[in-house]
């Protein structure tokens, strides 16, 4: 999906509330975790609203605007009304909502197994270490790669993960140079995923067979069971 017609926001004010007891939240549900070293388990995902990127292929543009405004509190209700041990906090971009770090730290507490899913362009070293945090590398193609915030590297903890989304042989060659660059592998999990609709995951999967490192190829399974369908 590309998404050059949505203007970018120079100022979150739709999505940062005054107080940061209640979020905007696009939605609420349980599915797969298509991703990471969670993929597989049965997962509450919780999509905050809102997003200071625009990636070229991003496949939640239905998140950028809008949503419902929530406290905390109601949040955590219906996080527990669906009985799932794995909570993943996503977006949009879930901590440009100031709120975001305390209900990680809530969901913590309550006793789940949580993740974030990051674009990487925001600081995380306020996250609970109890929290896993899945962090992107914005690539060239993405239309994103000056928004890295590489002093992220320095504090996420070694059972985090880096994800790449690979568009084109050019992100391709430029991750590989990031990752040797700044040791990732030696440090971290690094993911390469296809962008879906774009290379060939065979393409991908070969190319990383060629590096030699220790780079993990996955594909989003929840793509392969339901496709683009929202909330899935």
């Amino acid at each position: 999906m590309t998404v050059e017609s949505v203007n970018r926001p120079e100022a979150l004010e739709s999505v940062a509330p005054a107080a940061t007891r209640s979020l905007r939240i696009t939605e609420i549900f349980r599915s797969l975790q298509g991703e990471s070293d969670h993929i597989g388990w049965p997962t509450v995902f919780v999509r905050l609203t809102g997003c200071p990127l625009r990636c070229v292929y991003c496949d939640t543009a239905y998140a950028f605007t809008g949503g419902e405004r929530m406290e905390q509190a109601a949040i955590l209700s219906r996080v527990a009304e669906l009985n799932t041990r794995h909570v993943c906090v996503t977006g949009g971009e879930p901590l440009a909502q100031p709120g975001c770090v305390d209900l990680l730290r809530q969901l913590a507490d309550a006793g789940h197994v949580v993740s974030l899913e990051t674009s990487g362009a925001l600081d995380v070293s306020a996250v609970d270490p109890r929290v896993h945090v899945v962090m992107d590398l914005k690539t060239p193609s993405s239309g994103e790669v000056e928004r890295n915030r590489w002093e992220n590297l320095d504090v996420l903890k070694a059972d985090d993960e880096i994800k790449v989304v690979i568009g084109a042989r050019e992100d391709f060659d430029w991750a590989v140079a990031r990752v040797r660059e700044h040791h990732l592998t030696e440090r971290f999990a690094v993911l390469f995923s296809p962008v879906f609709g774009g290379i060939t995951p065979t393409q991908l999967a070969d190319w990383v067979l060629e590096t030699g490192l220790e780079i993990r190829f996955q594909m989003q399974l929840h793509k392969l069971i339901w496709g683009d369908e929202p909330g899935r």
